[in-house]
């Protein structure tokens, strides 16, 4: 009977040992873990009332869809040299970009879509295998944050760290289905020469050297991760969200959409804006952490997932973080007497235990780690050099 797999569906917390951040430790989820794939393949009429969203957060699932607004589309192989202007433009403007013949090769791609495909395919006790815990979040796992009694999201996820080296748990990458592991590596190594490239692109687009945000970072000593999303048919669409409204916690972050079937809605002001995902591109984002290298000049922005009622969604969110125990601060070239440093030297390791305790909550944690609530000019990137 499903309802008695729904009792046992908890998690293996006795494979995963606590990971001391900060002054605190996440170690088990306050309540047993349903799968969210398991009740949509039970064929329920209603959404049970946990993932029911208050009423200001509910979807627009129309949002956007009349193509009067998209995010740009940037061309990392412009022949006129014009990548940095236009990542500048879309940054200042969205947040959020799209970026083409960006190097990747197309048949990687899909073959990494196909395995998670098949991953998630596979029978429930399989998958329960490689259950997670708060304490790293590595493994598959259906909630953000430890509170108890939370409304939670319709979607499960698996997630792995692929850098640094000593925080991968190998145990915890999938063994089926096969050439998953090789898969994995493989896309993630190309993602990591992409994220490079748009790191560069971002220092030059702020006015920095095309080393100094690089370096900020850690040089070659950052953070990688991958989250895979696999967003099961919902029965209420209009009263759900595949993944709550945030904003990015790290770096920046590439996305592969799924291009058949729209959810990733982007904050433009006062509205949501469903993205319409070019074929054979990533979407691309920044998070906090550019945010608060730029000092507010480039701003991370909020963005949700909604779900769907016949169709199925898959996306893997690569994520580029900072080396995680070196503090995060603006950098000196863009803090002058009108601006200055608006927020405090933070590691990347406490910074982003708000979004593991407490899930995804809006631009709320970004907001509280502000000096201050307005400054006299609004600083634009210099000229971009050359």
């Amino acid at each position: 009977m499903v309802d008695q797999q729904l009792i046992r569906f908890t998690l293996d917390r006795a494979r995963v040992k606590p990971e001391p951040m900060g002054s605190v430790q996440l170690v088990d989820w306050p309540e047993p873990v349903v799968r969210v794939q398991t009740l949509s393949e039970n064929g329920l009429a209603t959404i049970p009332a946990h993932y029911i969203k208050p009423h200001a957060d509910r979807p627009s699932l129309s949002a956007g869809l009349d193509g009067a607004a998209s995010i740009p589309v940037v061309d990392l192989e412009d022949s006129d040299g014009g990548g940095a202007a236009a990542v500048a433009e879309a940054c200042r403007e969205w947040g959020f970009f799209q970026v083409v013949n960006h190097g990747v090769d197309r048949g990687l791609v899909e073959r990494a879509v196909e395995v998670w495909r098949a991953f998630f395919r596979l029978p429930l006790e399989e998958k329960q295998a490689y259950a997670n815990s708060p304490a790293t979040y590595e493994g598959y796992g259906s909630r953000l944050g430890i509170d108890k009694g939370a409304i939670l999201d319709w979607g499960d996820y698996f997630f792995l760290h692929l850098l640094p080296e000593k925080l991968k748990s190998p145990e915890k990458w999938p063994a089926m289905p096969t050439h998953c592991r090789q898969t994995v590596q493989e896309y993630g190594d190309e993602l990591l020469k992409l994220c490079k490239r748009l790191m560069k692109l971002l220092s030059i687009s702020s006015g920095l050297d095309v080393d100094r945000l690089p370096e900020a970072f850690g040089g070659d000593d950052v953070g990688a991760t991958l989250r895979v999303n696999y967003y099961p048919k919902c029965p209420q669409p209009e009263l759900a969200l595949g993944l709550s409204a945030h904003s990015d916690p790290g770096g920046i972050t590439v996305l592969l959409a799924d291009d058949a079937v729209k959810g990733l809605q982007v904050r433009k002001g006062d509205r949501w804006v469903t993205v319409q995902p070019v074929p054979c591109a990533f979407i691309v984002n920044v998070g906090d952490q550019i945010q608060i290298l730029t000092n507010a000049i480039y701003k991370s922005v909020e963005h949700r997932v909604v779900v769907n009622a016949e169709k199925e969604r898959l996306s893997l969110a690569f994520f580029y973080n900072p080396k995680s125990d070196m503090a995060m601060g603006p950098v000196a070239e863009l803090v002058t007497a009108d601006r200055p440093a608006m927020y405090p030297a933070m590691t990347f390791d406490e910074y982003r235990l708000f979004i593991r305790s407490k899930g995804p909550k809006g631009k709320s944690q970004v907001k509280s780690h502000q000096k201050y609530d307005s400054l006299r000019p609004t600083m634009q990137p210099p000229c971009i050099r050359a």
